[in-house]
């Protein structure tokens, strides 16, 4: 049976993995912040699930639920490591507090090494260990190829991922250890309703005020239009036991997004927002 830890599965993306992955007969042991969160996912998705219960920012923490999955692996290795869990500060960058910036980065990118390397040696880089090596997933964005305005700290953060992850797969080859990308677009997640909430009032004395109000309505509105969260489990799954799996998988219900993130001429980009929100 392959054993996989996924981070951030209370909801959203990390619980559609949790999902898929138990479906096709993975054992899974899933981060979540808060007992009550714990004791649902155990009793939804039954005993090939084991919550564990840290903060990714919080490196003890991290440690400790390393020691508890090597406890259950024996002596074999981790199948697999799906870095899911992440924030997202929305604001102008001309006028967001320095201290939301940083906490976009450690949760988004520090946290993201804290985990990686607690749980690096179940995986294999600690060679006493049996079985094949394991794989690292790291869910990204298409923010993290095309950045929109309003939201550059978080674009900011998915950017440094998918430079980390590059380097860390290069760094991992002589471990045999893969690290795969995966960037979703617009998915039916409960961030919505909470992007729905969101106050934006500290910017409304800014000259950027009217384009933030377009923006959050647009986001709002295709976002409850997105893939659903099974279908990033299945890219994911597919990540992980494909025999020669691709580094980066976009995973967008729209086309457009992937053409603006990797095709389309900047300038043309530019502008095309620009009239959608209002910015010239």
């Amino acid at each position: 049976m392959k054993t996989v830890v996924v981070t951030g599965a209370s909801t959203g993306i990390g619980w559609g993995c949790v999902k898929v992955l138990i479906a096709s007969g993975s054992r899974v042991f899933g981060s979540v912040r808060r007992q009550a969160d714990a004791d649902r996912l155990s009793q939804e998705f039954g005993p090939t699930f084991t919550p564990l219960l840290f903060d990714v920012t919080d490196e003890a923490a991290v440690a400790a639920a390393a020691k508890q999955v090597e406890a259950a692996l024996g002596g074999e290795t981790l199948s697999g490591l799906v870095n899911n869990a992440g924030i997202a500060v929305p604001g102008p960058l001309l006028y967001l507090k320095t201290d939301d910036f940083e906490h976009q980065l450690t949760v988004n990118v520090t946290a993201q090494l804290i985990v990686t390397q607690a749980f690096a040696p179940l995986l294999g880089v600690d060679r006493s260990r049996q079985g094949a090596p394991g794989r690292i997933v790291m869910i990204s964005s298409v923010g993290g190829k095309n950045a929109m305005p309003f939201l550059g700290a978080y674009s900011a953060s998915k950017f440094a991922l998918e430079g980390m992850s590059e380097s860390l797969r290069r760094e991992l080859m002589p471990f045999g250890i893969d690290v795969i990308i995966v960037a979703p677009g617009a998915v039916a997640t409960p961030i919505w309703d909470k992007a729905d909430a969101l106050d934006l009032a500290p910017f409304a004395d800014t000259p950027y005020a009217p384009a933030l109000k377009k923006l959050k309505a647009f986001m709002i509105a295709n976002g409850r239009k997105g893939l659903p969260v099974e279908k990033l489990g299945e890219t994911v799954k597919a990540a992980l036991t494909l025999s020669n799996p691709k580094t980066r998988y976009t995973v967008a219900p729209n086309p457009v997004q992937n053409l603006m993130a990797t095709t389309l001429p900047k300038r043309f980009v530019d502008n095309l927002i620009a009239r959608q929100l209002g910015l010239k």
